[in-house]
């Protein structure tokens, strides 16, 4: 019986591949743009099925053979890869190729249909209820959470002055999942429980299975996914991480009962002197009447708590490497620190950061070389014509190369470089707008661009006021994996020393 019903889907899958692959004008079109060469029926399926390290190297090696654009068939499935800024100009200021790839929607599972995942009237809705909880007013308070959750970092790392190294990644991840909470959801997460830890865990496997699916073609299929172990481990990851985010929104309602928050919501100024967190913007709009459910509340939980721990982690843990690997850097970093903010002891304000440019910089070049989104995916709702003489075809994904926009080195001369001058003022006055797009860019740029910059200056002001940073690993000990964000295979290790 399973011998049948594994034939059947065979035959299924190879008349999809006949008919997609040698009838239509979507696959004329997508043979014309340069690509690696191909086999029969299964086009480039053997180079992408592997470990994540293996993909990850592959995926570069093309971006370097095939500038400034590439076509590549996962089997089945056709797609772009774009790597010249023009045509990435053209495809992101669209507001027509709004859809997110197919990658997306096997994320919906957890994060639903949220602001990351949707589109449509859909995302547009959501979009404005939560544009006000990245107001300047706002973002100015969270401040004062960065700076509270960054001494505790600082005490945290403290311990670890006497060690011989220390991967900095689970550190971090501990200090953003704090902050993300306490700013976006106004809940403050307790140390002991083991529900974080199980969390974290749970969004690391849920990458690596995603990855899974996208190097296995006939896993796009979501009959035959859903009777792979690997389908039934997420049902089990699901269950961790929504019911972390569900108890994040119960006690958040819990505080809103207790306080009257809610009357308070009604009237609220972004004068006042009460602190919203984007989750009070949500229970709010639901209570007036807007189409948002609590199943719409938890999918922007979902997302932001993902989103906005995992993606500032990554940055703030490639940064802190690349200080150490540059010591004299770091020292005109804390130079600055010095000048512009004086004792070391004092709480960082939000009128400090605009001071602190010079680490703007840095962090500016650090996302350039480790962007932590390293590709972003659309599908094209309609033929695109290219700057560089092609035409994508209609319902296409398009995979924006965005590690390997940032290491052209006919944008970035020796693009493997740390070098915060490449984003002086003077240096950045010619350079293409969509040279640089670490939050991508367009009408779905990322909302929380600035939230996440001044997350950044606050946490790395404060470590290095407090600590001299000594490289263990350097960008070259840097195994990169593919997965959800930017990641490496073994942690980053570095050493602290008190200053």
């Amino acid at each position: 019986m399973l011998t049948l019903f594994l034939l059947s889907i065979l035959t299924i899958i190879i008349l999809t591949i006949i008919i997609q692959r040698f009838q239509s004008k979507c696959t004329r079109l997508l043979n014309k743009i340069p690509g690696p060469a191909t086999y029969p029926l299964i086009g480039n399926l053997p180079n992408v099925v592997g470990t994540s390290e293996k993909l990850w190297h592959y995926f570069r090696s093309l971006g370097r053979d095939f500038y400034p654009i590439y076509r590549l068939w996962n089997g089945h499935i056709g797609s772009v890869g774009l790597l010249h800024p023009d045509d990435i100009e053209i495809l992101l200021t669209s507001k027509k190729h709004l859809r997110k790839s197919k990658i997306y929607e096997w994320l919906q599972p957890w994060l639903g249909t949220g602001l990351l995942t949707s589109a449509g009237d859909k995302w547009h809705s959501r979009r404005k209820i939560l544009t006000p909880a990245f107001h300047f007013n706002i973002l100015q308070e969270f401040v004062e959470i960065f700076t509270e959750q960054s001494q505790l970092l600082v005490e945290r790392l403290q311990e670890e002055c006497n060690k011989s190294y220390t991967d900095i990644v689970p550190v971090i991840t501990q200090f953003t999942l704090h902050s993300i909470c306490e700013t976006a959801m106004g809940t403050r997460l307790d140390e002991t429980k083991k529900q974080t830890k199980e969390y974290v865990k749970a969004i690391y496997r849920m990458g690596e299975i995603l990855v899974y699916r996208i190097t296995r073609p006939w896993l796009f299929f979501n009959k035959i996914f859903y009777v792979m172990p690997e389908s039934k481990e997420q049902q089990k990851l699901l269950g961790i991480l929504h019911n972390f985010s569900m108890s994040v929104i119960e006690e958040r309602k819990t505080y809103f009962k207790e306080t009257n928050l809610l009357k308070d919501l009604e009237n609220y100024s972004f004068k006042s002197d009460k602190r919203l967190a984007m989750l009070d913007l949500l229970i709010s709009a639901k209570n007036k009447g807007v189409p948002i459910t609590d199943e719409g509340i938890r999918e922007e939980v979902d997302t932001f708590m993902f989103e906005g721990h995992d993606t500032t982690t990554a940055s703030i843990c490639f940064t802190l490497m690349l200080l150490a690997n540059h010591p004299n850097i770091q020292e005109k970093v804390v130079g600055e620190l010095l000048k512009e903010l004086g004792d070391a002891n004092r709480p960082i304000t939000f009128q400090d950061l605009p001071k602190l440019r010079y680490l703007e910089q840095v962090i500016k070049e650090s996302l350039r070389l480790y962007p932590s989104v390293p590709v972003i995916a659309r599908r094209t709702d309609e033929e695109i014509y290219t700057a560089t003489g092609y035409v994508i075809p209609a319902n296409v994904y398009c995979h924006v190369q965005i590690f390997d926009l940032h290491h052209n080195p006919k944008l970035y001369p020796d693009p493997y470089k740390f070098d915060p001058e490449r984003f002086s003022l003077e240096n950045t006055r010619t350079r293409h707008p969509f040279a640089y797009i670490p939050f991508s860019a367009g009408p779905r740029n990322c909302i929380g661009q600035k939230f996440a910059i001044l997350e950044l200056k606050t946490v790395l002001a404060s470590v290095l006021r407090r600590f001299v940073l000594e490289p263990v690993d350097g960008p070259k000990d840097m195994k990169m994996i593919v997965h959800l964000v930017l990641k490496t295979q073994h942690g980053i290790r570095l050493k602290f020393k008190e200053r």
